[in-house]
């Protein structure tokens, strides 16, 4: 139903660092040039969902768009705010059709849970939205093997997005493995480690105010310091290939199962053709067994989530 691989569209709304509608449309622009035709962003993403609106507003039908609610914002204090009541979930939803400049859009995730209403209430919400045209499929983010059963029980997930790379492999603790049982599509976001799996030389202290890495534990001392090192023979490993990190990691992924679609976030256009060579990439068992050895399962100093961004998040291991 969609491309191989996708695009998040965090990066649009600066997340990584300022940017301009411009380059954002300069990278949409290399989608549609790659045949990668699924997007994924949400409301939260600050005028994220707005870009993508102008820029399909004179090319309908050219992206399946995902995008999410769940998630706001105190005024005063900026701070997370998780709400999956129904009124509020279809004012969010509402606003980004809005900004989408569509009637329609093929996935809706919950970005995040409110443990306070049962995941059955949740479900039933979106299947109104489904049933009356607003919403293709159902999806979920950062959710459990569990809450992903007791959705699916009440009517068919479309999709789960979790976080998942080389250094970020908690789904494979029951998550992947549940999604294939099901039928529910896995979606992997930051496949590419927030950068850290590309061949750019990151340095933590110029990272910008906003940006989402600046007090994530993995970039800070000495964590960062300890990952470059330990990503060294990976990194060693894609040149000896004939390839770059990032076209490795994203060949590694959709390596982990035929119902992974990854979705890398990059505002570059250059970035994303670096991704997309990941797609062409088919990686043997000798290939990835070595891939295995050079970055074993919890290699990574540091949490993947500060205190401070965990929050929502479902967490079963």
């Amino acid at each position: 139903m969609v491309s191989a691989l996708g695009l998040g569209c965090w990066s649009f709304a600066g997340a990584y660092g300022p940017t301009t509608e411009a380059e954002s449309h300069e990278t949409l622009d290399k989608c549609l040039d790659l045949g990668i035709d699924f997007l994924d962003t949400a409301n939260v993403y600050r005028g994220s969902e707005k870009v993508i609106g102008n820029y399909i507003a004179s090319r309908p039908g050219a992206f399946k768009i995902a995008t999410k609610g769940g998630i706001t914002r105190d005024p005063d204090t900026n701070e997370r705010i998780f709400n999956n009541r129904p009124e509020h979930l279809r004012q969010v939803l509402e606003t980004s059709l809005s900004d989408l400049g569509v009637e329609h859009v093929e996935l809706y995730y919950i970005h995040r849970r409110e443990a306070e209403v049962p995941i059955e209430d949740v479900m039933g919400t979106l299947v109104r939205f489904k049933e009356e045209g607003k919403i293709g499929g159902i999806g979920f983010s950062e959710i459990s093997p569990a809450s992903l059963r007791r959705a699916h029980a009440v009517h068919p997930v479309m999709a789960v997005q979790n976080e998942y790379s080389l250094w970020s492999r908690m789904p494979d603790l029951g998550l992947i493995q549940t999604c294939k049982e099901l039928g529910v599509t896995f979606v992997p976001f930051s496949p590419l480690g927030r950068g850290v799996l590309t061949s750019r030389e990151l340095d933590p202290s110029t990272f910008p105010d906003g940006d989402f890495r600046k007090n994530n534990p993995r970039f800070l001392e000495p964590n960062f310091s300890h990952n470059m090192k330990a990503l060294e023979p990976f990194k060693a490993y894609a040149a000896d290939m004939g390839a770059t990190p990032a076209e490795l990691a994203i060949a590694w992924c959709l390596a982990r199962g035929e119902h992974l679609i990854p979705i890398p976030g990059t505002r570059s256009a250059a970035n994303l053709e670096d991704c997309a060579r990941g797609v062409a990439r088919d990686l043997g068992d000798d290939e990835m067994a070595e891939i295995e050895r050079l970055l074993p399962v919890g290699f990574a100093h540091g949490d993947r989530y500060s205190v401070a961004q965990l929050p929502g998040a479902e967490r079963y291991c």
